[in-house]
Formats: C-alpha cells, structure tokens, sequence
C-alpha cells in the first residue's frame, strides 16, 4: 500500500472525477481512495482503464456504505462497486463507518470477500479502540487498515498506539483538516523554513508518523505539490511543535455519535 494516495470525496463523478485521477496519476499517484457514497466509482474506474498505467501497478480502494452493511447486503453492495469501478479485484474494501449492530457481520462478508481474493486487503474506516476491540473478538481475519480523521489537530495518539499494537495501518482521511490547517502560524512558520508549502509540511508529518495519507485535490498544481514530499524530512522537534497543535478537535462526524 503507498504511503501517499489520491482521496475523491465530495469529487463529482465525470470529467471532474476522471480528470482529477487521471492527472493524479500522471503525476506518479499509485493509491486512489473512493467509496461507494461518494457516487464516482464509475468515474474513478474510466480514469483508471485511460490512465495508461497497468492495473497491478495501482492501489484502488472502495468502501461499503452504512445502509449496506449486513452480511447479504455487503456482499451485494461489493458486486455493485466492482460493476461500477469494472475491476477484477480491489485492492482493500473497508467499512465506512462502525455502525452498531452491523458492522461484526459487515466484516464476516469482507472475510468471504478476501479469502475468495476478490480483495487484497480488507480494513475499516472511523474506528475508535472499543469497536476495533470488539471486532477482534470475534474476527477470523484481522482488519489491516484503519482509515481515519487524523491531522495535526486530531493526532488519536491513543488510537495509533493501539492500531501499532495490533499491526493494524492507520491511514488519514482529511489530512489538511478541509484546508483549515495551512494557516496554522506553526505550519506556516514550518513550511518557511523548509521552504516548503504548509499542505507538504503536514503531509510529511504524517509520513513520519507512519501513517498512510491521501490528500484531495482537483486543482492539478496542487496535486503536483501534495505529492512531492519525498525530499525533506522534518527533524524530531518540528515533529513535536507539530503534535503540541492537537486539539483533539474533530472537522467530521464523532464514530460514537452519528446517525447515517
């Protein structure tokens, strides 16, 4: 799985969506995140197909919604995610979100689904520790991703810990927390002195957090810029001012308390 990744939510399915991946990958993306609510699979799929970039060189990701989770239903959503993407196999199929009373048998059809190698790798995605620990109980195959809000004002130190035990990779959703982040004074004041912009600055920093990120954007130069941040590298105390920011402060919905 790339460390880096191209996110499509709130992208609008055709040309914007195929488009947007299709220069994603130009500029050397190998990872796209889609999903099945954020209605541009199809999209993401013809960008895929024109890219011009074998199929095994690329990483593509999708995700069960909450209104089809359930064993059956899951199973079912997964064929119609595959029809829209018209891809022989996905690379990791998540959870969306741990909605109580479905996601234990959510996760029994991805087990079915990873086992038959329809899917490479299965995870979850807005877990906290109590439902993660709820799901080992029972699960036969452990979740190798947990996808999340994650940046420098919602670090989940605790939760990292936890995955790092487990041996479960965290990967960050909304990493630039919707753009709030590149005026933070200390990002700023960080992406002077490396000479580098704040959205680089905070990806580098979940990267050495070890932590898989996957930045949106449909702007093509900023597509260029999210990905290049392979040459610096961020010293031990920068890393610390940059986790000193944590609010604990969410921009999305608490795992604990949704009702979608």
């Amino acid at each position: 799985m790339p460390w880096l990744g191209f996110g499509v939510f709130k992208v609008e399915e055709g040309e914007e969506v195929v488009s947007s991946v299709k220069s994603a990958i130009r500029h050397g993306y190998r990872s796209i995140d889609t999903a099945a609510i954020y209605r541009n699979e199809e999209g993401v799929g013809l960008a895929i197909r024109q890219s011009g970039v074998p199929r095994e060189e690329l990483f593509i990701a999708t995700k069960v919604w909450n209104k089809a989770q359930g064993y059956e239903s899951t199973l079912a959503a997964f064929e119609k995610s595959m029809n829209k993407l018209e891809l022989e196999y996905i690379d990791l199929y998540l959870i969306h979100w741990p909605v109580a009373g479905k996601y234990k048998d959510t996760w029994k059809a991805l087990e079915k689904l990873y086992v038959e190698g329809k899917v490479r790798a299965i995870g979850v995605s807005n877990f906290q520790i109590h439902h993660l620990q709820d799901l080992l109980a029972t699960a036969e195959v452990k979740p190798m991703v947990n996808q999340v809000e994650f940046h420098p004002h919602l670090t989940q130190q605790e939760l990292h810990t936890f995955c790092k035990q487990e041996g479960i990779q965290l990967e960050a959703w909304s990493p630039l927390k919707h753009g709030e982040l590149i005026t933070e004074p200390t990002i700023v004041e960080l992406s002077k002195k490396y000479e580098k912009t704040p959205a680089q600055v905070i990806l580098r920093w979940d990267l050495q957090n070890e932590v898989v990120t996957i930045p949106k954007s449909t702007n093509e130069h900023r597509i260029m810029e999210n990905a290049d941040i392979f040459d610096f590298e961020l010293s031990a105390e920068d890393m610390r001012r940059i986790h000193a920011l944590n609010k604990s402060e969410r921009f999305g919905p608490d795992p604990d308390n949704f009702d979608f």
